[in-house]
């Protein structure tokens, strides 16, 4: 492999990952080239692999939005970082590789006392649960939170990061293990979906301030019903189903809000404002021992279809990792 190529992970439509040589990219003047270390393995990727989520124009096609690694060089326009700075940061894609492109707002530090295999699965959750939990669903410390799939990247983030705000948690997950765990993360109950309804198991705890959900469908009547006076449902995926029905005389006299997001498609300049608010809010919980990724299992670059097969069959709790460099 010469200077100017790079290991990366391709997909074709229907076909298993294969790991190819392609151009390694060089950054423009807001950007920063990262050699990674390890990159996020999320759900989001899997939908981009089927063909039902096409990256933004002008990201790569390759998948991967979150990475970990050190920076080897910046843009003309880049002040704040420097080659040999160790950052983790968002990606509009192209993680899977041995080296990608971030807009230099959208990378922070590796915060203290992680490692790069743990840090790669910090942007993607983080700021997804920041920006939906916290900024517009407005969480107050003393307030009831419930994220449903707590024991997913996403939830076991979200659960730490609440608990640590001073929010009374719940989670719902489908195994008794992962109940546990959201438990030992500071849920004050976890419900396992699959033998309890989790409306009626709420409603006995009354109700909830905030629903962080990425199931859609199936849940949304039963998220309404438990919401309290001026409650707020936060919507990051709808993993069964987008469309749905509901009474909407529960919202006007609960007055409440419900709102819906995706940062991918968002500007630079928004994401570089959520990572200023992250690294200002999240990072010291981190350096304090009151929030720790969960990772599941670390898969190599090169064992890219595994680790979506993983992550396909809903077994693991926490983050799956792709291991770049060592």
């Amino acid at each position: 492999m010469s200077k100017s190529t790079m290991k990366a992970v391709k997909s074709v439509l229907g076909q298993p990952l294969v790991l190819a040589d392609i151009d390694k990219p060089s950054p423009g003047p807001e950007q920063i080239l990262i050699r990674v270390g390890a990159a996020g393995v999320n759900r989001p990727d899997l939908i981009q692999r089927a063909g039902r989520y096409p990256p933004p124009p002008g990201a790569p096609e390759t998948m991967g939005l979150e990475v970990a690694g050190t920076i080897e060089s910046v843009g003309a326009k880049v002040t704040q970082w420097k080659p040999g700075d160790r950052v983790c940061a968002l990606l509009p894609g192209g993680g899977y590789a041995e080296y990608a492109l971030a807009h230099g707002g959208s990378a922070m530090p590796i915060p203290e006392p992680l490692s790069m295999t743990e840090a790669a699965g910090l942007p993607e959750t983080v700021l997804t649960v920041w920006n939906n939990v916290f900024e517009m669903g407005r969480l107050k410390a003393g307030e009831t939170f419930l994220v449903h799939g707590g024991a997913s990247g996403i939830g076991t983030t979200a659960i730490q990061m609440a608990a640590a705000w001073g929010a009374k948690v719940y989670a719902t997950a489908g195994t008794d293990e992962k109940c546990r765990l959201c438990e030992k993360l500071g849920a004050t109950k976890a419900i396992n979906y699959k033998t309890e309804d989790f409306e009626a198991a709420m409603r006995a705890e009354g109700g909830v301030d905030v629903i962080l959900d990425m199931v859609g469908a199936p849940y949304f009547d039963k998220n309404l019903t438990i919401l309290k006076d001026l409650g707020r449902l936060c919507y990051i995926a709808f993993l069964q189903g987008s469309k749905v029905e509901g009474d909407l005389t529960r919202l006007m006299l609960k007055r409440l809000t419900i709102t819906g997001s995706t940062l991918r498609i968002r500007t630079d300049a928004y994401k570089a404002k959520l990572a200023e608010s992250v690294v200002a809010h999240v990072w010291p919980m981190i350096k304090q021992g009151r929030f720790k990724p969960i990772v599941s299992r670390v898969f190599p670059l090169g064992e890219a279809d595994a680790a979506h097969a993983q992550m396909d069959a809903s077994d693991h709790a926490g983050k799956i990792i792709l291991q770049v460099a060592t």
